[in-house]
């Protein structure tokens, strides 16, 4: 029995688009969905009342390569496991840590059966690969694991692409069978191909033929141009399969969310809401709005008129940046809350309009507003 069931509610008839619900073991998932980043057992600055309560998320992720290093996935497992350790009872997934193995560059051997590298922490080697990545995720705990891969850097030629390609196939072919089917966990594939179609559509067929209960698109949002990422979308849209979720890796700003749904798909994840409130930076359907600008030095504006978020519902632009220019922690947890809610609302307001038949519409209108400088 699977872990993972998921079901069509509604789609747009003129594309890709479609509204779903997934049920997992630690509840359901309505998609599209945002899932924020909690990379070490945290996202940070924001507790997991935040989390429900306020920006009411349904799944956040975590990091298989972090929390191996950090606390170890031995101690997780003694205190029962990511969501009891994080106070957390709604769904997680695992992302595998071949993401953070390859942004070591030159610190990482890459062998048959996985990676060697050094620890940032202490400097200690530490061998990663399809197997050990599998057994930490099952020590976890998390609701969806993801399989081990290599991304493929950006610009690579096309031989450099197909050969990370297929390792990754092999990688992927491994962790199915450290990780059968089974009621607990449900393992995704990951494409790769870097920006080739065709190697992407024969990662596609080879992940179709292993058989994984969701499908992930990795290898995007590595310093390629926009234009080149939504190609390999375009790419893989018609070819997606139907009754799975899909789910695109590390994307990214409002608009890519838009342009990921419209080409069919369903998860998304990205450290930049949470980043760029730590740097000012707040999101809103107008764009991008720095704090930091002496414009809004006396304002008694919210970030955002009609936001619900805690933050827009107490706070002026003028003490959010007051609390910027002094450094006070609290700017950190005020603009995070902000933009983690405006992302996981932004994915509310795409489910309703898929459900009432008006995606087109919105989809136009938003990426119009979003786009259009101030």
């Amino acid at each position: 029995m699977s872990a993972l069931s998921f079901e069509i509610l509604a789609k747009d008839d003129s594309g890709f688009a479609r509204r779903g619900r997934m049920q997992l073991p630690h509840g359901t998932v309505e998609t599209p969905v945002f899932m924020p980043v909690g990379t070490q057992a945290t996202v940070k600055s924001l507790t997991p009342a935040d989390l429900t309560d306020d920006i009411q998320a349904s799944i956040i992720l975590g990091n298989t390569y972090h929390l191996m290093l950090r606390p170890g996935a031995d101690l997780i497992e003694k205190m029962g496991g990511l969501h009891r350790f994080m106070a957390w009872n709604r769904p997680i997934l695992t992302d595998s840590g071949g993401f953070q193995v390859w942004s070591l560059g030159d610190l990482r051997k890459i062998e048959e059966h996985g990676v060697r590298f050094r620890s940032h922490i202490d400097g200690a080697e530490v061998f990663l690969g399809p197997k050990e990545s599998m057994q930490i995720q099952r020590q976890l705990g998390s609701d969806i694991v993801m399989a081990f891969d290599e991304c493929t850097p950006y610009p690579a030629t096309y031989e450099e692409a197909d050969e990370s390609m297929q390792l990754s196939m092999r990688w992927a072919a491994e962790c199915r069978e450290h990780l059968p089917v089974n009621a607990q966990q449900a393992l995704f594939g990951i494409v790769q191909g870097g920006m080739y179609a065709d190697l992407r559509l024969q990662s596609l067929e080879a992940l179709s033929d292993i058989d994984f209960e969701g499908i992930a698109i990795g290898g995007l949002s590595v310093g390629e141009p926009k234009e080149e990422m939504m190609a390999m979308l375009d790419a893989l849209a018609p070819h997606l399969p139907e009754a799975k979720p899909r789910y695109v890796m590390g994307v990214g700003t409002p608009d890519d969310l838009i342009e990921g749904i419209d080409r069919g798909i369903d998860m998304f994840d990205c450290v930049m809401p949470t980043r760029n409130a730590r740097n000012g930076t707040l999101f809103t359907d107008d764009g991008k709005l720095n704090i930091k600008n002496l414009c809004h030095a006396e304002s008694e504006a919210p970030i955002m008129q009609d936001c619900k978020c805690y933050t827009c519902q107490h706070f002026s632009r003028a003490y959010l940046r007051h609390l910027y220019m002094a450094k006070e922690i609290l700017s950190s947890r005020l603009n995070t809350l902000h933009n983690v809610h405006y992302y996981c609302a932004l994915m509310r307001r795409a489910r309703t309009a898929l459900e009432e038949g008006n995606w087109p519409e919105f989809r136009d209108q938003f990426l119009q507003r979003y786009r259009c400088e101030a």
